[in-house]
């Protein structure tokens, strides 16, 4: 029996749940099923241009898993484009990111984004650009990743074990989809 996959880290769901060859009923079309996971990959090898080492990181896997996933996800969009058939993007073992909030200061609107997509430029309603973190939010911040050195503070922004957004092993703390039942600490002590 394989190993069940490893938690996946996406930045945010898709906007849309399918996309399809125009003026052709979904009825008629093949479809090719995309997981979250790979979406999550394209997305960060070929739009944000990252390489592999930064995005796996980003998505808490290790790289020659991040290649598997890339390459699956290129050929299956390879498919549905060369095939003609209807993209599904769904599944995938996958939690969100956390996100921060932002608010603009000359319109009053406030929107979330996802941590590791940067600051955004401009707010989405007005387009202005005087925008600055809810101050509901400010505080501890979230913590950012270490350097290369993967040691405690050997690298750039090097955290200490138990600082706020930050687990055991130095790995982005995440919000999982699914919350933990009340149990779940109990099971692992009459495990051990």
């Amino acid at each position: 029996m394989p190993r069940p996959h490893k938690c996946r880290f996406i930045a945010a769901n898709p906007a849309i749940s399918a996309f399809k060859p125009a003026g052709t009923p979904a009825r008629d079309l093949e479809s090719v099923q995309l997981r979250l996971d790979e979406l999550e990959a394209l997305r960060l090898a070929d739009l944000e241009g990252l390489y592999q080492d930064a995005a796996a990181e980003r998505m808490g896997i290790s790289r020659p898993t991040f290649s598997r996933l890339i390459e699956g996800a290129r050929h299956k969009v390879a498919d549905a484009l060369l095939n003609s058939k209807m993209l599904l993007f769904q599944g995938g073992n996958v939690a969100m990111a956390d996100t921060r909030t932002f608010e603009c200061a000359d319109c009053g609107a406030r929107f979330q984004v996802p941590f590791g997509t940067g600051r955004p430029a401009e707010c989405p309603e007005c387009k202005s650009a005087n925008i600055h973190r809810a101050s509901d939010e400010r505080g501890g911040g979230r913590c950012r990743r270490r350097g290369a050195g993967g040691g405690r503070g050997g690298g750039r922004g090097g955290a200490r074990q138990g600082q706020r957004g930050r687990v055991r092993g130095g790995a982005p703390a995440h919000k999982p989809l699914a919350e933990p039942s009340p149990d779940a600490p109990k099971q692992q002590e009459d495990q051990e």
